[in-house]
Order: C-alpha cells, then structure tokens, then sequence
C-alpha cells in the first residue's frame, strides 16, 4: 500500500451530517472508535467558516495523531496545514493541485468512470475514492454506482489504495474489503449514530476480520 495512505476508517464529516451533535465531539468519538483519518467536507460553508471548523478540528486531530483531509477547498487546505486533500471528477484536477500545492501529503481522486484510472490525474493521486459502491442519500451527485463487482474490476486495473465510500456501514464493511478495498469510507453510520464511538468499533471491528 502507497506509504502516504496507511489507513483503514475514514470518517468525512461534516456539520449537518452530525444531526445536532457537536461535530469536534463526533470526531473525537468516532477516533476513540477505530477511525484513522478524517476528512471535513462542508460544500456550502463559505471559505473563512469552512477554515474557521477546520482549525478547530484540528485541534482534536493533533490530540490523536489523526491526519486531516479538506474536500475540495485548496485554500482552506492549505491554510488549515491539512495533510491532504480530496477532490472529485468535476473539482480542481489533481494536476493543477500539486502545482499549487507541492507541499500537499496526500492527495485522493474520486473515480466515476473507468476511463479515469488511466488518466494523469489519477497517476499522480494518491489513493482513489470510488463513490459510491451503494446508492446513498448523503451524495446524490454521482454517476456510477459500482457495487463489489465494479470494486473487484477496478481493484484489477490499479494498485493504488482504494478508498470505498457509499452506504458503508458495519453489515457491508467484510465484504467490501473482501472485493478490493484498503480502507472504508463512512458518513452517516457514523457520524448520525447514537454513539459514533461505538459505531466505528463495530466498522473497524469487521475491517480487520478482512484482512
């Protein structure tokens, strides 16, 4: 596995998806629980608030040793000192990220068609999110659902870390692994439960009985 991406749980937070419970303490939970990295995904906060969360994030991250990762906003990466960050089909291409931004650490691609994965973008990312692989209400702005078998097919074309993301949840987490992924991607079966802590053991938990 790529040495810059060494995780299993991946957590993407965000203030709504947190139901009312504050979203420092969610994370902190869902650390205390298994997961290894975090990624802030607010689409519709300005950048001076998305910051603003992002710092104050950090805070906790620094606490636990957990990396940061920033969806698809280079400046509050940067000036957050993110260790990374995540862009989709339609953001800024990676290309055009590491130019800017040489002193990124880890850089993550989402992949929605198959013809990506022999792209330049996708060669200097470094891991893929495939999104989603179930339907999912928290991104409805998709194309491709990939389901195991599109997982096996892409985990067949590429050695790069594969992050699955979509409906992941405790039930599913064994078997996705089991068809190719590295690390698991959870929004809501983590971050609306009850108690996120626990939530995550249980994700975690079936993360390693698969490898």
């Amino acid at each position: 596995m790529n040495n810059v991406f060494p995780y299993r749980l991946y957590l993407v937070i965000s203030e709504d998806a947190c139901n009312g419970q504050p979203l420092n303490k969610v994370a902190e939970m869902a650390i205390l629980g298994g997961v290894d990295i975090i990624q802030l995904r607010e689409k519709f906060d300005t950048s001076e608030v998305f910051l603003k969360k992002a710092m104050s994030l950090q805070e906790v991250l620094y606490k636990y040793n957990v990396p940061l990762i920033i969806n698809d906003n280079l400046d509050v990466a940067r000036r957050s000192k993110a260790y990374g960050i995540h862009v989709g089909n339609s953001d800024l291409p990676p290309t055009v990220i590491r130019e800017g931004w040489p002193e990124c650490q880890c850089l993550g691609y989402s992949i929605e068609y198959l013809k990506q994965l022999i792209s330049k973008e996708t060669l200097v990312s470094d891991y893929l999110g495939i999104s989603p692989i179930f339907d999912t209400l928290t991104k409805r702005d998709t194309v491709t659902q990939w389901g195991l078998a599109g997982l096996r097919q892409i985990r067949g074309i590429t050695d790069k870390p594969l992050v699955a993301i979509g409906n992941m949840n405790a039930q599913n987490a064994y078997d996705v692994m089991k068809a190719g992924a590295d690390c698991l991607a959870v929004v809501s079966a983590i971050c609306g439960a009850a108690d996120p802590e626990k939530a995550a053991g249980e994700i975690r938990g079936n993360i390693e009985r698969a490898l």
